[in-house]
């Protein structure tokens, strides 16, 4: 048996089979082996003899065995739960799917700002209970939207809510560096948040969790947005205070909230958000897509042919 030039090891995404993500990788390079892992024996077998390999992880006790891996495609964005430390120690470059997740995300995001501005939730509610009574609305135009969060999805989100003209501000831990929003600020920067903050009718979380950005969104962050403002989470549910937000529900200090993720996670049938007609609720679905074996084998097919040109500066690079 020949050694595979690259290994789909065994997994499932948002409904989408791992046979589809290596059809989609031979379309791409048809002069490649592809072999999907079907057991742990044949994955760890499989592993053992490929330059490329790609999934959610791979144990450390199987890196031990993959001399001849030089390259890691994570199938996730996030990759806080990769060992690493590891892959580094055995000298194998690691990818993650940034970019993956970009128009599907931000559509969401469109639709959850969208939903609040027209207030379809009255309508929804209206039509429920066959009432047909008018209610006063909001339009998206000239308001103010603050993304937390500037990395792949978040600048995507600004992009497309440019059409609809609205000033956006970005909130990033590298200001400096700018974006595709009107203002940015760093996150370090108290005052600079807090004003964007009490500026926005809405506010998007888009940014990963880590030290700086858990309970970001606390009561003092409530405190500064207006009535009318709307938050929407997309981001990670820890980011955001949930005490603070049932809180802030409760006392109509802002208008709603869209949430696709929720701390806890998945959010108990008897959590009190369930309660609330102005918070829109989807199970962390804003992923899905069915392009997003396509979109991750064209990052994996750039990588491939740089890897062949000697190039480490590989797309997505991460360790």
């Amino acid at each position: 048996m020949s050694d595979p030039d690259i290994v789909v090891l065994r997994q499932k995404i948002h409904g989408l089979s791992a046979e589809a993500y290596a059809e989609e990788l031979r379309e791409r390079l048809p002069e490649r082996t592809v072999a999907l892992a079907q057991t742990p024996e044949e994955e760890r077998d499989l592993l053992s003899r490929t330059q490329v390999a790609t999934g959610f992880t791979i144990p450390e006790d199987v890196l031990e065995t993959t001399d001849d891996l030089d390259l890691f495609a994570c199938v996730f964005a996030g990759t806080g739960h990769l060992p690493i430390e590891a892959f580094e120690a055995n000298d194998i470059a690691v990818t993650n799917g940034s970019g993956v997740h970009g128009p599907n995300i931000s559509e969401q995001v469109i639709g959850s700002i969208l939903y609040f501005t027209r207030r379809f939730h009255i309508a929804e509610r209206q039509q429920r209970e066959s009432h047909w009574q008018s209610y006063p609305t909001f339009e998206l135009q000239g308001s103010t939207v603050s993304i937390i969060g500037l990395g792949a999805i978040g600048r995507a989100i600004a992009e497309r809510l440019e059409p609809f003209g609205v000033e956006t501000i970005g909130i990033r831990y590298t200001p400096e560096k700018g974006g595709p929003t009107d203002e940015v600020v760093g996150f370090d920067d108290e005052q600079g948040v807090h004003d964007a903050f009490a500026r926005s009718d809405y506010v998007v979380v888009a940014c990963p969790l880590t030290e700086t950005t858990r309970n970001f969104i606390d009561a003092n962050a409530f405190k500064s947005m207006q009535p009318d403002a709307v938050l929407i989470n997309i981001g990670r549910g820890p980011v955001v205070d949930t005490d603070a937000l049932l809180a802030t529900l409760r006392n109509n200090g802002i208008r709603g909230a869209a949430l696709d993720v929720t701390d806890p996670e998945p959010l108990p049938s008897d959590h009190d958000l369930w309660n609330f007609d102005n918070v829109l609720i989807t199970p962390h679905n804003s992923g899905h897509t069915p392009k997003y074996w396509e979109r991750m084998a064209d990052i994996i097919a750039e990588n491939v042919h740089k890897l062949d040109e000697g190039d480490e500066d590989f797309r997505n690079r991460v360790a």
